[in-house]
Order: C-alpha cells, then sequence, then structure tokens
C-alpha cells in the first residue's frame, strides 16, 4: 500500500517526536562536523531533548497544521505548515516548518508526498509563495533533494559559527 497522508491525532505525538529524533540524528551529526565541537556542544548540549521539546511544541502550536503520512507499516513521516499573513516579513506566505521522514522510509516518495501535501494546504490558504528552510551540510542533503524536486528555488545564504 503507498502511503497516505491524513492530519496529526493527538495518539500520534509521541511517536511523531520519536520518528524525528531518528530521522535527523544524522543531520546532527553532520551539523557536529562542520561545526567543531566547541560551537556544537554550546548550541546543542542535548540535541535530542531539545529536538523532542522542539517537535512536540511545533505540532502542536496554534495555527500550525500538522499531517502524517502511514504505509502498511505505520507512521512513516509527517509535515508541519505555518500560514502568515502580511504583517510577516515574507507576506502572505506558507511556510514548510518542519518535515521527517522515517530513515527505514526514505527514498521512497514519502518526502514528496508530504512535500506535495503541504503545498497544496500552502495553495488552498491563498498563499502566493511557500518557503522552507534547511541546511546546506551534508546531513541535509536528502531535504534539499525533496525540495528541490518540488520546485523550489535555493536561496544561498551563509550563517558563521566561531567558538569564543
Amino acid at each position: 500500500m503507498p502511503a497516505r497522508v491524513r492530519p496529526l491525532t493527538a495518539e500520534d505525538l509521541p511517536e511523531v517526536v520519536a520518528l524525528a529524533l531518528r530521522a535527523w540524528a544524522p543531520v546532527f551529526a553532520s551539523m557536529a562536523d562542520v561545526l567543531g565541537p566547541a560551537v556544537y556542544d554550546h548550541l546543542y548540549p542535548d540535541w535530542a531533548a531539545a529536538q523532542a521539546r522542539s517537535v512536540a511544541a511545533g505540532c502542536t502550536r496554534e495555527g500550525t497544521r500538522v499531517w502524517v503520512a502511514e504505509d502498511e507499516s505505520g507512521l512513516a513521516g509527517f509535515v508541519t505548515v505555518v500560514v502568515h499573513d502580511e504583517t510577516y516579513d515574507e507576506p502572505d506566505s506558507g511556510e514548510i516548518e518542519m518535515l521527517a521522514v522515517d530513515p527505514a522510509r526514505q527514498g521512497r516518495g514519502v518526502g514528496g508526498l508530504l512535500t506535495a501535501h503541504a503545498l497544496d494546504a500552502i495553495r488552498q490558504a491563498g498563499c502566493r509563495i511557500a518557503v522552507v528552510a534547511t541546511g546546506g551540510d551534508p546531513g541535509h542533503a536528502p531535504a534539499r533533494h525533496v525540495y528541490e524536486r518540488a520546485g523550489f528555488r535555493a536561496m544561498p545564504l551563509v550563517r558563521y559559527y566561531q567558538a569564543l
């Protein structure tokens, strides 16, 4: 059975948090390599605990729209979207804030399915542009691939760090 997308339920939240941590472990390992131990350890002393809190808060924050993808084995991924009005820096935009696919299901189109669903919701909300941000490090390469396949265009941005 191919994956299907449905709204998040309260019962899904623990599994969504666990899935995000599995999916993002390689991302944080990549960031540790890129940033070096002094900066990484300062920014992410316990990345898993911080991310667990961030995912739970992001999935339950008022105004955030959240969907999960399921396949025959269960939860395969999730996506969160926030719609911004004309008062935001990027007015009349919808933003994909989080996207994660279970590592065992990556490369099977789940990320593309969730991204397409998010873009449809952003269009239906009347937004004029869709926005997503991700890292340029090797750990974020799968995310960049999904977004580029969906038609997003990258805006090069460099953020520098230095331990003092």
